[in-house]
């Protein structure tokens, strides 16, 4: 059987992870959050006294962590880290910056890339993430990089944070916005870009609905 691929890539904050869950569970595919593979290997850094930053600190880790998704039981996406369900824990404001700085390690994504592409083998998924239609699935059937106005993100991460109980005041969220923008962008390894083929999509001003029509319009156009 031949497995459907959509990859959505887009900056922090642009609303990847919930639309594509949306656009997942409209479509029935499989939903797999990259970024919270990032952000699970994060925690075992810091868990682990490691610098997220430093390659160095980072690169032996790898062979001792153990990460799984698993979908069972209510049908979302928790991550494992061993035995423990971090699924909230990697949340955290520190997780999201751990998670950016040890996404830029070569090694890493080395490390992590073959987890998502046996996802896209076995599954129709919509997918994730920074890289994933320019590096982790270049061939995917679909590409859309969503993103949305720096202010925005900042607001939606800003509801974010309230609702999971840990407010952060909107300026540090801007500036955390920004600043990790600028290091998506720039690093060496698989840097934040729009694919060639990718179809933009700026959901500034759009509620959930009317963002999710939009791109089951551009699914619908592409398998029609």
């Amino acid at each position: 059987m031949e497995y459907k691929s959509i990859a959505i890539d887009g900056p922090s904050g642009a609303g990847k992870s919930t639309m594509a869950k949306a656009l997942a569970a409209r479509l029935g595919f499989l939903y797999v959050d990259t970024g919270a593979i990032y952000r699970t290997l994060g925690l075992f850094a810091r868990n682990s006294g490691a610098d997220p930053g430093d390659w160095r600190q980072v690169e032996p880790l790898l062979a001792g962590v153990s990460i799984r998704m698993d979908y069972a039981g209510d049908g979302l996406q928790h991550m494992y880290l061993g035995d423990e369900d971090v699924t909230e824990a990697i949340r955290r404001p520190e997780i999201s910056d751990a998670a950016s700085k040890i996404s830029a390690i070569p090694e890493v994504r080395t490390f992590l890339m073959e987890m998502q592409r046996d996802m896209a083998r076995r599954h129709h998924v919509v997918m994730d993430g920074r890289d994933i239609g320019t590096v982790v699935l270049p061939e995917a059937d679909l590409k859309i990089f969503l993103t949305a106005s720096t202010q925005e993100r900042a607001r939606r991460r800003c509801a974010e944070l309230q609702q999971r109980g840990t407010p952060v005041d909107y300026e540090t969220v801007l500036a955390d916005i920004i600043e990790r923008d600028d290091r998506d962008s720039n690093r060496a390894a698989a840097p934040l870009r729009q694919a060639e083929d990718a179809i933009p999509v700026d959901t500034s001003g759009k509620s959930l609905e009317e963002s999710l029509r939009i791109l089951l319009q551009v699914v619908e156009e592409r398998f029609s």
